[in-house]
């Protein structure tokens, strides 16, 4: 898996990353995790996401087999469904918290920073990814300073779109990196933002890359939300993947 991300293509909006997503459905009534299919994308201001193509509706090649029949990916998708079912969180607009399934939005990202562009994981600045969890796991860094990809966590008062290094520290509740293949960090998305410091090449003559999963964990969106329209919950049928939760996590979801 620490491979994979050399596969991806051109993102639609970021001329210094490349990423691929693929949508699954975590189903807590039969226990199961299923590829379901192919969706555009969106984030709206209104979710706390302020960027140039905020309500923007962006299309992303989908992820493989390469990566979604590996077993290491497949425990991720189990993990994160074993830690956040049942869990209270505050309620987003528009979603629907009586359904007993999430949609779970999977992106593979690679961060290019180059003698000519500087990678940023997060362009944005201050924010929230409109879901309900992000998970966010490391597959790999290459040639990258000490200092690059520093996660800030942020109380909700801070404002959308601050720049990673003009927030107001009195608003900064702690800080993360992930430094090691599999590091992960899950974040309650609507009660936490978070802001992310560039990718710094060490050697500057050659390219510096930071390899990630990032799993969007959110309920199926009602009408008046902005993803309704992209919210299909019908299997993907050229790429499908099936798989029931260990006797352990099904267990404990009765």
């Amino acid at each position: 898996m620490k491979g994979v991300s050399s596969n991806l293509g051109s993102d639609p909006t970021l001329p210094f990353r490349e990423s691929k997503n693929g949508r699954f459905e975590f189903n807590f009534l039969n226990s199961t995790i299923n590829r379901i299919e192919f969706q555009p994308f969106v984030l709206s201001a209104q979710e706390d996401f302020v960027r140039h193509d905020s309500g923007k509706v962006r299309e992303f090649r989908g992820i493989g087999d390469d990566l979604q029949l590996n077993r290491a990916f497949q425990a991720l998708l189990i993990f994160k469904a074993f830690i956040v079912w049942g869990i209270n969180v505050r309620h987003r607009f528009g979603l629907d918290y009586d359904s007993q399934k999430c949609v779970s939005t999977v992106f593979n990202l690679r961060t290019i920073t180059t003698p000519d562009l500087v990678g940023e994981p997060a362009l944005e600045g201050v924010h929230a990814d409109g879901v309900d969890h992000t998970m966010t796991t490391l597959l790999g860094i290459e040639n990258t300073t000490d200092d690059s990809a520093i996660t800030f966590i942020h109380d909700n008062r801070e404002a959308n779109g601050t720049r990673w290094d003009a927030f107001d520290q009195d608003l900064r509740l702690g800080q993360a990196q992930h430094k090691r293949f599999l590091d992960t960090m899950l974040i309650v998305d609507h009660e936490r933002k978070h802001s992310l410091s560039p990718v710094r090449a060490a050697k500057k003559e050659f390219r510096a890359t930071r390899d990630m999963l990032i799993f969007f964990t959110r309920h199926p969106a009602l009408p008046e939300h902005v993803s309704h329209s992209y919210d299909s919950f019908e299997p993907h049928r050229e790429i499908p993947l099936y798989i029931e939760f260990p006797e352990s996590l099904r267990e404990s979801n009765v």
